[in-house]
């Protein structure tokens, strides 16, 4: 699973957080286990989870003394690369072919 379509446009940070946590949607990841997992500096980290979580895709959940992140149902759907339109497709389409 991955981050919906409709998601993928967002910073690459945010988006990568999206796609680490579709992997382990009903466990969730702490802030440790993203970091690992994400290509970015704590900062960065911190910023993307603080606008996926005010944007409604992210909640932050209390767990054992720990604080776990899990996705929204609505931010995770099937993802397939092979289904993004070729930029040949993408030319046609703005061209209105």
């Amino acid at each position: 699973m991955r981050a919906k379509r409709e998601y993928r446009d967002r910073d690459e940070t945010q988006v990568a957080i999206l796609d680490a946590l579709a992997d382990r949607r009903d466990d969730g990841m702490t802030v440790f286990e993203l970091r690992s997992r994400v290509d970015a500096d704590i900062d960065e980290l911190e910023t993307a989870l603080a606008d996926l979580k005010s944007d409604g895709l992210i909640e932050a959940t209390e767990e054992d003394e720990r604080t776990v992140i899990l996705p929204e149902d609505h931010a995770i759907g099937r993802y397939d690369p092979d289904d993004e339109p070729s930029l040949l497709d993408r030319i046609r389409s703005w061209l209105g072919r």
